[in-house]
């Protein structure tokens, strides 16, 4: 189905694995092609309620691929960056949970990619950071606007201008990780969690996606007008009786819209 990924779906999960280990998984525009399709692929399946996204060996995508990169265009650069930052974005809007399960190093390309996952869970081995400047050019996938958001104007800044490597503690101190567990732990943990949320009523979950992705742009006010309007389809559904009912019965809930 892929060249450059694997896709499996196992007890309604789909993995996606990056699979160009001797390039480091680094982000051909090929890849960038095929992330697309399978991040469609796993949206519109109704058997999947959740995604998993790794690199296959020590990588999780090392970057973009600078060996294509090298003989673009002025033109031909702006045009991979407008394709990358779409699959970032189709990523982070896919109305399933995206949890990046980073398994080693995520630079440049790789760093904007994870952070376009909805969670974000390192190995003891991850490595973090945007490169960028070394090569002459600044993050075109996201980074310069998902970093900021995620870890502070501040360390944003400092770590675009100096393109610090940082390991999975740092990662977690400032925030760009949610969890660091060990290297053999890290995909059970991922399918932990998504085990989690899928137990969850899937509208709310669908809702607080754009709820938080979209309110996060805007100013408080009319960041709260969203939420009430994302509130209305979950409050309108049998999953919402079924929920509330459950907690004054004290039993678990069986949500059924999935």
């Amino acid at each position: 189905m892929f060249q450059n990924l694997k896709y499996e779906v196992k007890n309604n999960i789909a993995t996606v694995t990056v699979n160009r280990p001797k390039a480091l998984n680094a982000l051909s525009e090929e890849v960038l092609e095929e992330l697309f399709e399978a991040f469609t692929t796993a949206d519109k399946d109704s058997e999947v309620k959740a995604v998993i996204l790794t690199g296959e060996g020590r990588a999780f995508v090392a970057g973009a691929d600078i060996s294509q990169m090298v003989a673009l265009t002025g033109i031909d650069g702006h045009d991979l960056m407008k394709k990358g930052a779409l699959v970032m974005n189709h990523i982070e809007e896919i109305s399933k949970p995206v949890i990046g399960a980073i398994n080693g190093f995520a630079l440049g390309g790789g760093c904007e990619l994870a952070m376009a996952c909805d969670i974000r869970i390192a190995s003891v081995n991850a490595k973090f950071g945007q490169p960028e400047v070394n090569l002459g050019i600044i993050p075109g996938f996201g980074g310069t606007q998902r970093l900021p958001r995620l870890v502070g104007k501040g360390m944003g800044k400092y770590m675009m201008m100096t393109a610090e490597i940082i390991g999975a503690e740092e990662a977690l101190r400032i925030g760009l990780v949610e969890k660091v567990v060990a290297a053999e732990d890290l995909i059970s943990t991922c399918e932990t969690i998504a085990n989690t949320i899928m137990a969850k009523a899937p509208i709310a979950i669908k809702a607080l996606k754009v709820a938080v992705n979209q309110g996060i742009m805007l100013d408080l006010k009319t960041g709260v007008a969203l939420e009430g309007e994302a509130c209305t389809a979950p409050f309108c559904s049998e999953d919402r009786i079924e929920g509330m009912n459950a907690f004054l019965e004290k039993r678990p809930a069986k949500f059924e819209n999935k």
